[in-house]
C-alpha cells in the first residue's frame, strides 16, 4: 500500500495525523510507502508564505478578523465557491507528483489539498482513490466535495452534521484522528515523576499545540498563581520564544533535565505557593507527561484533544481560535468531556469544582471514554487498505 499524504501547516495537527498514520502502515504493512507532502510548500514556497503564512499572521494578530471570515464561510457560497476555485487553479501542480509517486491512495489531511485532488478527479486527470482525515470535531462545507472516496472524522455527530449536509453517509467513518501508538501505553507514573524529580501530588499539564504561545504563557500564569498546591508541566513545542518567556519568569534550579538526550526540560522553583515547574521544549514523550498529570490546560485542537481524550485525561479548555476551534470547544463541552475557563474565571474554583467533584470527574472520564478513538490507525489502515485494492 502506498500512501501519497497532502497536508498544510496551517497548525501541527494535520502533519501529526498524517505522521501517525504513516508511522502505523510502515510497521503493520511492510514494504509500503508513505510520502507525506507539505502541500503549498510543495507548489511554491512564496504561495505557501502568502497564504499559510498569511493564515498564521491573522490568528495570531487579528483572531478576530478570522473567526468572522470562518463563520462567513461557513453559510456563504460565493467564498466556498471562491476557495475552491482557487484550489482548482493550484491543482495542476500537484500531477507531477502524483504521477512520479504513483500512489495506490491519497490521503489529504487539510480541506485544501482535498480540493485540488478532487477536482483532478473530475477532470480525469488522476484515477487514484481519495480519502481524507478531518482533524475538527465539528463540520464545515469545504468537506462536501465530489469524487471522494472516504471522510475519515472523529465521531459520530460529526457524520450526522455531514449526512444532514448532504453528503453521502456511505462515505463517512467515525474513526477518529489517528494518534501515535504511544498513546496507548500505560506509562508508570511514580518512576516517571521521580525521573522528573517530581512528587506523587497534584500534576498540571499546559500545551498550546504550535500556535499557542498566548494560551500557553496565560494558563502558566493561571496556575502559578492559583493557591492550590500542585506542580507545573509546560509544553512549549518548537516555539523558543514562548520557552524563553516562561523560563524568564523565575530563576534558574536546576538546569539540563535530558532524557535519552532527546527531550529537555528546565527545573524551576516557584517560591508563589512552593509550585515545582518543569518546562519542555518540543519533546516526544508527551504520552509519558500526560500519564504523570492530573489534568490538562490546553487550546482545542483536534490532535490533542484526541490524545488527552484517550489518555483519560480531565480537559480544561481556553483561548480558543475564533472559528473551529471555538465550535471545537463548544462541542467538547456540550459532550461533557471538558470543562473551558474563560478569561475573568476563577480557575481554583473550576479546578476544584472538577477535580474534587468524584461524580463530575466520573462523568467526564465516562464522556472522553465515548469519545475517545483509540484504535483510529487500524480501523483507517483497514479501509485505506480495502480502497486502494477495491479501486486503483
Amino acid at each position: 500500500m502506498d500512501i501519497l499524504f497532502l497536508s498544510v501547516s496551517t497548525g501541527g495537527g494535520h502533519i501529526k495525523a498524517a505522521e501517525a498514520l504513516k508511522e502505523y502502515v510502515k510497521e503493520q504493512y511492510p514494504g509500503s510507502r508513505c510520502l507525506i507532502v507539505d502541500t503549498f510548500r510543495y507548489i511554491s514556497p512564496l504561495v505557501d508564505k502568502f497564504i499559510v503564512g498569511g493564515y498564521l499572521n491573522m490568528i495570531k494578530k487579528i483572531p478576530f478578523l478570522y473567526g468572522s471570515l470562518y463563520k462567513l464561510s461557513e453559510n456563504n457560497k460565493n467564498i466556498i465557491d471562491m476557495t475552491y476555485t482557487i484550489s482548482c487553479l493550484f491543482s495542476y501542480k500537484l500531477i507531477p507528483l502524483i504521477r512520479n509517486f504513483n500512489p495506490s491512495i491519497i490521503v489529504c489531511t487539510h480541506t485544501l489539498p482535498l480540493q485540488m485532488v478532487s477536482h483532478l478527479k473530475q477532470e480525469k486527470m488522476i484515477s487514484v482513490p481519495i480519502a481524507a482525515i478531518v482533524t475538527d470535531f465539528v463540520h464545515h462545507p469545504f468537506w462536501k466535495l465530489e469524487n471522494v472516496d472516504a471522510l475519515i472524522v472523529p465521531h459520530d455527530k460529526i457524520k450526522l452534521e455531514m449526512i444532514q449536509a448532504g453528503i453521502p453517509g456511505n462515505i463517512i467513518y467515525p474513526y477518529g484522528i489517528p494518534i501515535s501508538e504511544g498513546f496507548l501505553k500505560k506509562y508508570d507514573r511514580k518512576k516517571f515523576l521521580r525521573a522528573l524529580g517530581l512528587e506523587d501530588k497534584l500534576t498540571g499539564l499546559i500545551m498550546g499545540g504550535s500556535l499557542g504561545i498566548r494560551s500557553v504563557y496565560n494558563s502558566f500564569e493561571m496556575l502559578v498563581k492559583s493557591k492550590r498546591g500542585m506542580q507545573i508541566i509546560v509544553v512549549t513545542g518548537k516555539n523558543t520564544t514562548l520557552k524563553k518567556r516562561i523560563e524568564s519568569r523565575f530563576p534558574l534550579y536546576c538546569s539540563n533535565y535530558s532524557n535519552n538526550g532527546n527531550n529537555y526540560s528546565n527545573i524551576y522553583n516557584n517560591n508563589y505557593n512552593q509550585k515545582a515547574i518543569r518546562v519542555f521544549g518540543y519533546t516526544n514523550i508527551i504520552p509519558c507527561l500526560m500519564d504523570i498529570s492530573d489534568f490538562i490546560i490546553t487550546k482545542p485542537g483536534g490532535m490533542t484533544i484526541s490524545e488527552a481524550l484517550v489518555k483519560g485525561l480531565p480537559i480544561f479548555l481556553t483561548s480558543p481560535i475564533p472559528g473551529q476551534e471555538e465550535r471545537n470547544s463548544h462541542f467538547l463541552v456540550s459532550s461533557g468531556a471538558a470543562i473551558e475557563i474563560k478569561p475573568g474565571d476563577d480557575p481554583d474554583y473550576a479546578l476544584a469544582n472538577t477535580l474534587d467533584n468524584t461524580s463530575k470527574l466520573k462523568n467526564m472520564k465516562e464522556a472522553a471514554k465515548y469519545l475517545a478513538r483509540p484504535y483510529s490507525c487500524y480501523d483507517t489502515a483497514l479501509l485505506l487498505e480495502k480502497l486502494a485494492t477495491v479501486k486503483h
